[in-house]
């Protein structure tokens, strides 16, 4: 079951496609973040759904929030998938121990050895705030990402 509106959002340390280590914790008190778990890069609805965030990434950075999208894809994978894309914002890695940080936000299909299509507005105090699920075939609303930070 996906972590609840309410509860402190489970930190975490994964590293990027650069290969930085990024922390949930480095955010807190200073911005929001919006998690956003995804099966797998070059897959055609993740690359649908990563491209619309590119494509309209001011409306969180506007918002003093970052966007934190996380796989369970190595770095090196998320590397060239960012670099053939062209997405500035981190992609994080949840290869290993494969799923960790999609298990705490319980996103993770142990059938599939992937996460699931999770996103978590987070709040600057590390509170879940907004949060949807959807199955791997169904792309989210970005629309309603945006909504959900304007009532923070």
């Amino acid at each position: 079951m996906a972590i609840q509106v309410g509860a402190k959002a489970p930190d975490f340390e994964l590293r990027d496609n650069h290969g930085r280590t990024v922390r949930l914790s480095d955010f807190r008190g200073d911005q929001n973040v919006v998690l956003l778990f995804y099966p797998f890069a070059f897959t055609g609805v993740c690359t649908g759904e990563l491209c619309e965030l590119r494509d309209n990434l001011p409306k969180f950075t506007d918002r003093d929030t970052q966007l934190l999208a996380v796989s369970n894809d190595s770095i090196h994978t998320l590397r060239v998938f960012a670099e053939q894309e062209s997405l500035e914002y981190p992609l994080l890695s949840d290869f290993w121990p494969h799923g960790e940080v999609s298990r705490a936000y319980g996103v993770f299909a142990e059938d599939k050895g992937c996460a699931v299509r999770g996103t978590f507005v987070i709040d600057k105090e590390g509170v879940v705030r907004w949060t949807v699920v959807n199955a791997l075939p169904d792309a989210r609303d970005l629309d309603e990402y945006v909504k959900a930070l304007d009532t923070l």
